[in-house]
């Protein structure tokens, strides 16, 4: 049978609705696409809505040179590399048990939930082996029980010395600016007063620059305040 002039019109009808078809398909994709880039941004800008924030609420950056970035650690042959915040500096009481929170939006990528404090041979053995520098291995069991936090921009929060993580908190988990993360304590010291170590690193810590690295005095306060908010 011959083709007619109809079935060339049915042909051409059926090729516009085939295009029409796979264009809706692809704008389809494409808005998926779209709508999903938008769903992971959306949850970015949760996870960071502001700057950092310091991980003691009412709490301001300590004042005395030992508790402060770049303060010498000469049993270990280094120095500090975050704030250490003990009661008398740090503007409100620090006591065991208080909440620690989270400084900024970020993924828990470490939590010491079954952590066990050093005996004292052990404690003795750990300073011994320091004495001509930390591994990081060593700067974990040095800090006690601990939570680390990787966060949008590539740097890492380090909370030590805690007396226990947050309930329900493990490794994966996401919090926001402020959520909980642990309570205060002084585990990794064998004994004294109670405190947290506040470290924040540029990538993975111990293998990567601190904030503030290299910094003193008034300059690294100035800049400490500008990045916490507190000016």
């Amino acid at each position: 049978m011959g083709w007619k002039p109809g079935h060339y019109l049915l042909l051409a009808l059926a090729l516009y609705a085939l295009v029409v078809s796979l264009g809706f398909s692809l704008r389809g994709r494409q808005l998926a696409a779209l709508r999903q880039e938008v769903g992971v941004l959306r949850q970015k800008a949760a996870w960071a809505p502001e700057g950092y924030r310091l991980p003691l609420s009412g709490a301001c950056l300590p004042s005395r040179p030992e508790n402060l970035p770049n303060a010498p650690r000469p049993y270990r042959k280094g120095v500090s590399a975050g704030f250490v915040f003990q009661n008398g500096d740090a503007c409100v009481p620090v006591v065991r048990g208080m909440g620690v929170v989270a400084a900024q939006g970020g993924e828990v990528v470490k939590v010491d939930l079954g952590y066990k404090e050093p005996g004292p041979e052990a404690y003795r053995a750990l300073l011994e082996r320091v004495k001509e520098g930390a591994s990081p291995e060593d700067m974990d069991l040095l800090r006690g029980l601990e939570v680390h936090l990787r966060h949008p921009d590539g740097r890492t929060t380090v909370y030590a010395h805690l007396q226990a993580p947050y309930p329900g908190l493990k490794v994966g988990s996401r919090v926001h600016r402020g959520d909980p993360i642990g309570y205060l304590g002084n585990t990794g010291l064998q004994g004294g007063a109670p405190r947290l170590l506040f470290e924040v690193w540029e990538g993975e810590p111990d293998r990567s620059p601190f904030l503030f690295q290299g910094l003193s005095g008034e300059e690294l306060l100035r800049q400490a305040k500008a990045f916490f908010g507190l000016e």
